[in-house]
């Protein structure tokens, strides 16, 4: 009694009657008084509970001992009324309060009182309808918060009275509705929805819905949202198809579209499509879908509703079933496996290379019949009871749980003896320099000695006259190379100056912009309009001397205007040039366009365009020489032996006077041409389907037609299979595997011709393998016009609208999937515009740097320094399994005289050991390297200082042969190079076992580099990270709470960089970086250095392809400019690491470190920890995009929003933001 006084009082204090009432009900319990006082308790509280929301809040808040009273109560009363009061209570709180309260009742025990509750109803002679309607209802609403509600309903054997009820009471609405809402939740359980079918459910919902009726359509969406997820079960689903029922299904759907004219039962046609869309996870269900006509109903009835918004979610998941169920096709090739065979010299044991070359021809490409949703259905026997486990947090098997294995363990691999092979790649450690000439202390302006030669750049008139040129280049000055008689003499034009007949408006904005400290006025002869057709057809080869270049019988025929074809005037010019330059190994350039230069109009788009831009050109020469490329190129070995170049890597890219915004994505752009690919199905006599290139085919039919497109790959770097004409302006564009592969097509690099004006052509790449692409997050493909080029802007443009990337009907098989079967391709579909008629122009899924270029790149380099002040060798590494060399490069500053203490303080100089370009398709990396590079060689400096501080050994291109022949990944052993790192083989990845020979070497010589960086570049990120290696944070993210509680003692030095490039680089994000080692990556560059030869800092240094959605460059994709900046900016990145590790050796001027400290504390503080990233980093589209459309496809799961963030401790900040201190202390 006293207990019940106590708890009035406060139930006074609180204005709260609910408490003295519950109290009051305790006490019946407790004294099991007469049910009458409970009857008229549970009254009270019910009356409470419909009028206040405060009391259903008391009875649910936390501590409160209200819900364990009426559970009680409801678990021992025999009498009706009572029992009917508290259901009635219990509906109001879960229904009121959302989940949370619905997971309070459940967790007080509340599924398996109410479940025995019905079981115990249903032994009543006379079963209670409104105490059925209640407990279903109850029960419909708490069971999807209950893990294991399914296994209890089974035990309790509640199933198949629920099912009962509804067959025996078909009539009676009112109590058939709940009873259906509960099925659906049974049926969430595979084993109840098999057990369910068994008993006939499926039979039972069919009966319930049917044709459009005004009349309940509640009890119509409730019953086709339970057929839905019970065809989830491919028991279920095969029983429905074998009773015809998917005809049934879509004849229904027809009906309701036709009837539903105010659109008022969405719901209940989305219900029918959500049960189509269950039943055709089997093949037999998409087999009954094609044969039904399904196809053609729903994409007529979905191209009816796409002009009302509010039915756009009928139209998706329209467009999911037909993608679904659209028939399964083979790639139209011979075989997947790369058009391109290279004999390796020695064939693997394992892996996919041994597996590839094992395998029958006739195997590699066949579609994988075999559906994993045919299997024989064991879903009742396989069900784990174990459900709970489904709540367990994610855990990444991916990462690194071995502490022992994180450590790092310096392991030599190869003794001394071995590795001296490599003495002779470190001459800087052994040079007494007493042959060199180090008088001059001042430092030398970096110019070039010799011909300095820009991109060629041909008139944009007919007529003969002089006039001004400027430098296409940065900054450069340009030299007069054009014979000013233009004789036949054995003088060959370096380069033709852009000759115009005056400079427009637009083009002195352009000039300006361009450089206007830097430029020069030459003057040159122009060039005839004969000479420019004749500029349409050079060819790389001895010529005799009476016939222009382009017109001999060998040349491939390009189509030329009939003018042109016979034309016979002598071009002694160009003839000059055709017999100077290409003597020797025959190479071809790409044609040119047909119709000459077009005439600038004052008022272009180009106008306003520079106007808005703003560009920064920094001093310094051009490092592109179109002479040198082309001899370079004669030197390079290719698999296929390509003999043609390609015009934008001979005329050379420089970044557009304009930013480029990331393209916003059109609302249903991809359900749109997901729309146009079904009705290849539909209307197949609508589809040309016209090979008009085929690599495997070399004597395919060359159509003369004036509009179809024509295609070319035959250059470096390049990769087009096959093109197939879809439609009028449409095409399928194939890609080529990697070499000794059967898969990685990502990368391509093509030449278009013959396009008409103002006419959209739409590209579709359709053999692509990842399943996401920035392509759907405003990334677009790059184009390169000849037209624009000759017109003075010789640039890589971002193009194309309409873009998106999804998973298309073409098949992998399982051999090319790596053993999974049902995988598809996926499709990268744009449209371009073309701005000229007859234009030759290249597309490139980013900015392309083939081995050539960087050949050159390094040649111009070495020519133009100054060797009093740097000290630059270009060796090569190693030749690769086709014969090119790789380069290794070591760059730093000559020492001060040959003084003894001089010659020691540059042999002492810690390394810095970077490298680039592993997988061919990342080329952003190579612009990167392109950027450090000419960053270490300027004049800058800060640039000096960084050479006086450092020796750095860089390997500009780690995989040559991938690149060189249009690789996306692998190298020619058809490896990916970057997993090889742990054991690389020396016949197989000479450049990787060598390079990790030059690390060992160092390791071996007490001369561990201070940092190691690989640049890579990222296709589904944005901005630019690292990733690092750490102990601690590896063990983080683990989860595991013993690994955790080790003693982990670890320096937090390798966050120093990342920071500070956060600070200083605008295109640099900490918040994507990450410094967790996953097993996955254990064979990569930065583990094995980090792990095996000891070096802290080892680095992935990832580019985006797409752009950067923070800091200064937000909203725009990324450009040559960028990439470039961001190797400059690493570079000085490590002369601040180099302050903060060993300031009292480190003497700049002071007016350096102030410039230095202004430009890192000037930038906004970033201080992001870091965070596991997995690489689908994307939200949502508004449109629902639902790339698993075969039902056994794997699930994305999302590691970020459950991982949290790793906090470094105030000490472990301390540490890896300043140590300054640690240094001055010691």
């Amino acid at each position: 009694m006293s207990k019940l006084k106590v708890i009035s009082e406060k139930s006074l204090t609180n204005n709260s009657r609910v408490v003295g009432l519950l109290a009051q009900l305790e006490k019946i319990n407790t004294e099991s008084a007469e049910s009458d006082s409970a009857r008229y308790v549970t009254s009270k509280i019910l009356h409470l509970a419909q009028s206040q929301e405060k009391t259903r809040r008391e009875m649910t808040a936390k501590g409160s001992t209200g819900m364990e009273v009426l559970l009680s109560t409801l678990e021992n009363t025999k009498d009706l009324q009572t029992t009917l009061n508290i259901l009635s209570i219990l509906v109001e709180l879960v229904s009121a309060g959302g989940g949370r309260r619905a997971s309070f009742l459940v967790a007080k025990g509340g599924s398996q009182i109410l479940l025995q509750l019905l079981v115990n109803a249903s032994k009543e002679s006379s079963s209670h309808e409104e105490l059925m309607v209640q407990i279903h209802s109850i029960l419909a609403k708490i069971g999807p918060k209950d893990k294991k509600f399914g296994v209890k309903a089974r035990i309790n054997g509640a199933l198949n009275i629920t099912l009962n009820l509804v067959k025996q009471n078909l009539q009676n609405h009112r109590l058939v509705l709940p009873c259906l809402q509960l099925l659906r939740v049974y049926s969430a359980n595979s084993v109840n929805s098999v057990s369910l079918g068994k008993n006939g459910v499926v039979e039972l919902m069919f009966k319930i819905i049917g044709p459009f009726s005004k009349k309940n359509s509640g009890l119509m969406k409730v019953a086709l949202d339970t057929l839905a997820a019970l065809l989830k079960s491919k028991t279920n689903a095969r029983r429905a198809v074998d009773r015809g029922y998917v005809q049934v299904l879509l004849t229904i759907y027809v009906d309701w579209h036709r009837h539903d004219n105010r659109h008022r039962n969405m719901l209940i046609r989305k219900g029918i499509l959500q049960s189509l869309k269950s039943v055709t996870n089997i093949k037999l269900g998409r087999k009954a879908f094609i044969d039904a006509n399904g196809m053609k109903i729903l994409y007529n009835t979905s191209q009816e509703c796409l002009a009302v918004r509010t039915l756009d979610p009928l139209v998706n998941t329209s467009s999911l079933i037909m993608r679904k169920c659209f028939p399964k096709n083979r790639l139209p090739l011979p075989t997947i496996k790369s058009s391109f065979h290279f004999q390796l010299p020695v064939i693997p044991v394992t892996g996919p290379v041994a597996q590839l070359y094992s395998l029958p021809p006739e195997v590699d490409d066949v579609v994988d019949e075999s559906d994993d949703n045919d299997d024989i259905d064991l879903e009742a026997e396989n069900e784990t009871e174990n459900e709970d486990d489904l709540d367990q947090n994610f855990k990444n098997d991916d990462i690194e749980t071995d502490i022992n294995k994180l450590k790092p363990k310096q392991e030599p691999g190869r003794t001394i003896e071995e590795l001296k092979m490599y003495e002779h790649l470190f001459p800087e450690l052994v040079d007494d320099f007493q042959d060199y000439d180090l008088i001059s202390k001042e430092p030398k302006p970096f110019v070039f000695e010799g011909k300095v030669c820009g991109p060629i750049v041909v008139p944009t008139a007919g007529e003969e006259v002089s006039g001004s040129s400027v430098s296409l280049r940065k900054g450069v000055v340009m030299k007069e190379n054009v014979s000013p008689k233009g004789d036949e003499g054995d003088k060959k034009p370096a380069c033709v100056d852009l000759v115009k007949e005056d400079i427009k408006d637009n083009d002195r904005i352009l000039q300006q912009q361009l450089g206007d400290q830097n430029r020069t006025i030459s003057s040159g002869h122009g060039l005839n309009n004969d000479i420019v057709k004749a500029l349409d057809r050079i060819t790389l080869q001895n010529i005799p001397s009476q016939t222009a270049p382009g017109f001999t019988a060998e040349t491939k025929d390009y189509s030329l205007p009939l003018t042109v074809l016979t034309c016979t005037k002598a071009c002694p010019h160009v003839a000059t040039c055709g017999n100077a330059l290409f003597e020797g190994r025959t190479v071809q350039l790409g044609k040119l366009c047909c119709t000459g230069v077009e005439t600038e109009d004052e008022d272009t788009e180009s106008s306003s365009s520079v106007e808005q831009a703003s560009v920064e050109v920094p001093e310094g020469p051009t490092l592109h020489d179109p002479d040198l490329y082309i001899e370079i190129v004669k030197s390079t070995k290719s698999v296929p032996e390509y003999s043609e170049v390609a015009y934008p890597d001979y005329f050379g890219h420089i970044p557009p006077p304009f930013k480029e915004p990331i393209l916003e994505r059109p609302y249903g752009v991809q359900r749109t041409k997901i729309a146009q690919d079904i009705e290849r199905l539909i209307h197949q006599s609508d589809i040309i389907d016209r090979v008009v290139y085929d690599l495997d085919n070399p004597n395919y039919t060359i159509l003369e037609e004036g509009d179809v497109l024509k295609f070319n790959s035959k250059f470096e770097s390049g990769n087009l299979r096959k093109v197939i004409q879809i439609r009028k302006n449409e095409y399928d564009l194939i890609l080529n595997s990697d070499i000794n592969s059967n898969h990685y097509h990502q990368w391509f690099y093509f030449e278009v011709s013959g396009m008409r004006l103002s006419v959209a052509y739409r590209f579709n790449i359709i053999n692509c393998e990842k399943s996401n692409s920035q392509f759907n997050y405003g990334m677009q493909p790059l184009m390169y016009s000849v037209q624009e080029a000759l017109n003075a802007r010789p640039w890589w443009i971002r193009v194309g609208t309409d873009i998106c990337y999804y998973k298309n009907h073409f098949s992998r098989s399982s051999v090319a999937a790596g053993g999974q079967k049902g995988k598809s391709y996926y499709t990268i579909t744009f449209t371009v515009s073309f701005p000229h008629k007859d234009d030759v122009c290249y597309f490139a899924y980013h900015y392309p740097y083939t081995y050539s270029t960087l050949q050159m790149h390094l040649q111009k380099l070495e020519s133009a320094h100054n060797p009093q002040q740097i000290y630059f060798r270009k060796d090569v590494l190693c030749a690769t399994l086709s014969g090119n060399s790789c380069p290794l490069v070591t760059i730093t500053a000559m020492p001060e005289s040959n003084y003894y203490e001089h010659i020691c303080q540059f042999r002492n100089r810690p390394y810095v050991f970077l490298s680039a370009r592993v997988h061919p398709g990342e080329t952003n990396a190579s612009w990167v390297m392109k950027g450090t590079l000419e960053y270490l060689m300027s004049n800058n400096p800060t640039a000096q200082s960084l050479r006086e501080s450092f020796i750095f050994k860089i390997i500009p291109m780690l995989n040559p042969d991938g690149v060189i022949n249009g690789n996306h990944r692998c190298s020619l052993s058809g490896e990916d190079l970057n997993r090889q790192w742990q054991s690389p083989n020396p016949d197989l990845h000479p450049t990787i076992y060598h390079a990790k020979g030059l690390l060992q070497y160092l390791a071996a010589v007490k001369r561990l580099p201070l940092v190691y960086c690989d640049y890579h570049g990222h296709s589904r990120k944005k901005n630019v990270f690292m990733y690092g290696c750490s102990i601690k944070e590896t063990v983080w993210h683990t989860n595991d709470t013993n690994a955790t509680s080790c003693d982990v003692v670890e320096d937090m030095g390798y966050r120093t960089l990342p920071k500070i490039l956060s600070h200083i680089a605008p295109a640099f994000c900490m918040s994507s970086c990450s410094f967790v080692v996953e097993k996955s990556k254990e064979s990569t560059a930065r583990v094995v250095v980090w792990r095996e030869i000891g070096v802290q800092r080892s680095y992935t240094m990832e580019s985006t392809l797409c752009g950067c959605d923070q800091g200064k460059y937000k909203g725009l994709q990324i450009g040559t400019r960028e990439l470039e900046e961001m190797g400059a900016k690493f570079c000085v990145g490590l002369l601040r690491l180099k302050r903060l590790t060993s300031p009292l050796d480190y003497n700049l001027p002071s007016s350096l470190l102030d410039f230095e400290n202004e430009l890192i504390e000037s930038s906004c503080k970033v201080t992001s920890p870091t965070t596991y990233v997995l690489e689908e980093d994307e939200p949502r589209f508004l449109e629902e995009v639902d790339y698993s459309a075969e039902s056994n496809d794997e699930l994305d799961i999302e590691l970020a929003e459950n991982a949290g963030d790793y906090e470094p401790s105030a000490q472990e900040e301390i540490l890896s933001d300043s140590e300054l201190s640690r240094t001055y202390l010691s």
